[in-house]
């Protein structure tokens, strides 16, 4: 009995969130009125609230775990968010940006369709992810610096933000942390996970969503075209600084390749350490926000030897901190969407699909069928691929030994679809991120990720079924 009430609450509060959604409703809210509310039902069904201390009544235990949610996102994706936003608009306020757009489109000029740029961006934006595996952060750099070279080029904004939310998914690399757990677990060495299986399996699918992403958006494009414009775009939410439009046409040679260079220099920072790490053998591990706060100081002295006025750059830095208040409403987003899922688990929605699976058996091909289907279920509740694949590690080998099959065909299958379907997911991090910087609605963006994503878990997953 208590399962079924634990469910029906469940669908009703992603009814609700889904209702809200399509009308266009402040989503932050709905994600923070219905994650406390199901704290509260689960409270009343003798459940308790993971907080970090309790307040000594369980009554003002959902509100302690708000305040959690917010110093957790303040200290890790959220600082992420500020600092580049900062960066950003500092950017914008020098100059910089539009020096990077000019440079940077004038070979895309040349390409007939830009449509053209879609495979290869998310392409490239898919090897970034070996240097920054987060989806989230990776997005995050995505939107402040090729962003607005897709837009500038003629890319409709919701082709942008599809190939931007879904750059980061199935790359198969010894190094992500989801591989290790798994080849710990398999006893396998990592990179032999990684490069005679799991390869087998992602680069094929990778190429082929390039190539259907290439398709749907261009469709999609003809049957929902772009009003706005990418001028008009910047003129509603940018606000370029006095030195930027004054100064930036005077930027010519070795001025504007700096300039030009320094919206992009935390990802040249962060390859520039990859691949330090892999042909030096050095062990630096330098994160998004240190090679950001070492692009500002760049920035700032760049600044100081080209205007050779120290009052007016000094003063122009403020933009940095003014950007980062300007993304503080993204932040609050990610803590609004991870209230929710925590509400879900106090209620106890996802230890119950989890304990109904350690109790499944069945044939080879069901089980990892059934397994990308919980999959589903879950990231798109939840908006987390990676902390469902965590979860479920311990139970790839039981099950597969139930099943008679190789743990390696479940292991797959669950890992891609949980990366794969995150794009998917309106409460997804990535997802919120995308469409509270190019002020669209959640639905939109999975409207344009779900076609491609779902083709590639479909692939995937047949190929799983063919190989292991």
């Amino acid at each position: 009995m208590n399962a079924i009430l634990v469910s029906v609450i469940g669908i009703l509060a992603v009814a609700i969130l889904v209702y809200m959604l399509l009308k266009k409703n402040d989503i932050k809210m709905t994600l923070l009125v219905l994650g406390i509310t199901l704290m509260y039902l689960a409270i009343f069904l003798g459940n308790k609230i993971k907080v970090s201390a309790s307040t000594g009544t369980v009554w003002l235990d959902p509100f302690q775990a708000v305040v959690d949610q917010f110093t957790n996102t303040l200290v890790g994706p959220g600082f992420v968010i500020l600092i580049l936003g900062g960066y950003s608009a500092y950017m914008s306020h020098i100059g910089a940006n539009h020096v990077t757009i000019q440079a940077l489109t004038k070979p895309i000029a040349k390409i007939r369709s830009v449509y053209i740029l879609i495979p290869i961006v998310f392409l490239i934006g898919n090897l970034l992810s070996l240097v920054i595996p987060s989806a989230s952060n990776l997005a995050i750099i995505l939107l402040a610096t090729l962003y607005p070279v897709l837009r500038a080029a003629g890319m409709s904004r919701l082709s942008a933000a599809a190939i931007i939310g879904t750059s980061a998914t199935i790359v198969p690399t010894p190094l992500g942390s989801d591989n290790v757990a798994v080849a710990a677990q398999l006893h396998m060495a990592v990179t032999d996970y990684v490069f005679k299986s799991h390869a087998l399996v992602s680069i094929p699918t990778l190429l082929a969503i390039a190539v259907v992403h290439y398709f749907w958006q261009k469709h999609e494009d003809k049957v929902d075209p772009e009003t706005l414009t990418y001028d008009k775009e910047v003129a509603e939410n940018h606000d370029d600084g006095i030195d930027s439009k004054e100064n930036v046409n005077s930027y010519h040679g070795l001025t504007a390749f700096v300039y030009g260079l320094l919206p992009l220099l935390p990802i040249v920072l962060l390859l520039a350490i990859f691949f330090t790490n892999i042909v030096a053998g050095t062990k630096l591990n330098i994160n998004v926000q240190l090679v950001t706060l070492i692009s500002f100081v760049v920035a700032v002295i760049v600044e100081l030897l080209a205007k050779r006025k120290v009052q007016n750059v000094l003063k122009g830095t403020n933009s940095f901190f003014t950007g980062m208040g300007d993304v503080m409403s993204i932040v609050a987003l990610l803590v609004a969407a991870q209230t929710f899922v925590q509400g879900l688990t106090s209620l106890g929605i996802i230890e119950l699909i989890q304990n109904s699976m350690t109790h499944m058996s069945g044939s080879g091909i069901v089980l990892p069928i059934v397994m990308v289907l919980f999959t589903a279920v879950i990231v798109l509740l939840s908006g987390s691929g990676t902390a469902l694949v965590f979860a479920m590690i311990p139970l790839i080998i039981p099950l597969s030994k139930a099943a008679g099959i190789d743990p390696v065909a479940l292991s797959i299958p669950l890992q891609l679809a949980g990366n794969l379907l995150r794009a998917v997911s309106p409460v997804a991090a990535v997802v919120l991120i995308v469409a509270g910087t190019t002020k669209l609605s959640p639905i939109q963006i999975v409207k344009r990720t779900s076609v491609p994503m779902v083709f590639g878990v479909v692939m995937m997953l047949v190929m799983s079924l063919i190989l292991f």
